[in-house]
């Protein structure tokens, strides 16, 4: 690991001394691996010998997701550092470490296992008192951080249009029907978890809040019901400086592409309203491909490559799925690769997102060369 970092430093720079990226010299294989995002399979045992850790070895994946299946019902808390550190000692460049730890019904780190208490968004929205937002989020940052869990797939910042949304709103993921509301606590929100070197993901990318369906299930159309406030969090928390990843919904709106694709698959989408019109720079991240919206729709080659050319930089895949549907990060990454050899992709757009992916594992210190240091003596706490 330390050998290949100190190349990494040396060609990106960026962790030691600011400078702008180098990926002359990056093998098209690192690029791509960098690209993928994986749920790390059914299991919660440091000791097993699942095929994600030789994918780790091998380079073909430079993120992992974490579900309340990867949790041990016995001595969690130490199962779980002994896990995280397997996984960060098997890889050559440290990975992302993902969860989704919202509060409300969306934590998989619940009370049950020893974990701290986490509230709803709404909860938080309805109290609309920003030291009790700030408390619950430096206490979930923290114990984040704590375990190495380096992003977290929260805030939600879509606003409450519907109250009725059988995955928004009535399970209370939205701070409030109001925008600025919204900002106001989402922004406390990212701000807590950058303190805490936990990288926080807005989402759902361009609105969810007004959606009638679940994208789990299927194809979601919101052109109907959709509005330009929708963006207004977006908007407000980009230009504040404080966004460094944002994921995208598969909704359609046809308001905003015509041709009724999903957003996480929309150039229109993805590159002319979030990072032409909304001048968004940092990491943009898929919500689960394996989902209904996506899964039934379109093929697994013909959604790659369509988030590719969309401009999405991390692509994630669950697999929380039936065992006959799970798919390794080696056929994504080969999918990827093959894409690039004939042409349909360029090195061109796959090196924008490798940049993109190692400034933000610069920017909260996983390219340091003391990272694994580090995380060796934060996780022998829970020991």
């Amino acid at each position: 690991m330390k050998k290949l970092l100190s190349i990494l430093l040396v060609s990106f720079g960026v962790s030691a001394v600011g400078q702008e990226t180098s990926i002359e010299d990056d093998s098209l294989d690192i690029m791509i691996g960098q690209m993928i995002m994986v749920g790390i399979g059914d299991f919660n045992d440091a000791k097993s010998t699942q095929p994600i850790f030789d994918e780790l070895k091998n380079g073909t994946v430079g993120g992992v997701a974490l579900f309340e299946k990867n949790l041990s019902k016995t001595n969690t808390r130490s199962e779980l550092a002994l896990l995280i550190l397997k996984i960060q000692k098997t890889t050559d460049i440290p990975v992302l470490v993902a969860i989704d730890e919202e509060g409300g019904r969306v934590t998989r780190m619940k009370e049950k296992y020893g974990f701290s208490k986490k509230v709803s968004a709404q909860y938080l929205g309805d109290l609309d008192n920003l030291d009790s937002t700030n408390f619950y989020a430096r206490q979930t940052a923290m114990q984040l951080d704590s375990f190495g869990i380096n992003m977290n797939y929260a805030p939600v910042v879509d606003v409450n249009l519907n109250t009725n949304n059988p995955v928004i709103g009535r399970i209370e993921r939205s701070y409030s029907e109001d925008y600025a509301e919204v900002i106001e606590h989402a922004h406390e929100v990212v701000a807590v978890h950058n303190a805490n070197n936990v990288i926080p993901v807005l989402k759902h990318f361009p609105g969810h809040g007004s959606s009638k369906n679940d994208t789990h299930l299927g194809i979601t159309d919101v052109t109907t019901t959709w509005q330009f406030e929708e963006l207004y969090p977006y908007k407000a928390l980009i230009d504040s400086g404080v966004v460094n990843a944002i994921m995208t919904a598969h909704i359609v709106n046809q308001s905003l592409d015509r041709n009724k694709t999903p957003a996480t698959l929309s150039k229109r989408v993805v590159t002319d309203m979030l990072r032409d019109f909304l001048n968004y720079e940092g990491v943009v991240v898929s919500d689960d491909m394996q989902m209904g919206a996506i899964k039934n729709e379109f093929g697994f080659r013909e959604s790659i490559r369509m988030s590719l050319e969309a401009g999405l930089d991390v692509l994630i895949f669950a697999n929380n799925v039936e065992d006959f549907d799970m798919v390794t990060s080696t056929e994504i990454h080969q999918i990827i690769k093959e894409l690039v050899n004939e042409g349909v992709v360029s090195r061109e757009r796959i090196a924008q997102s490798y940049e993109r992916i190692m400034k933000l594992k610069a920017d909260f210190g996983l390219l340091d060369e003391e990272y694994f240091k580090s995380l060796k003596s934060k996780l022998k706490a829970h020991n």
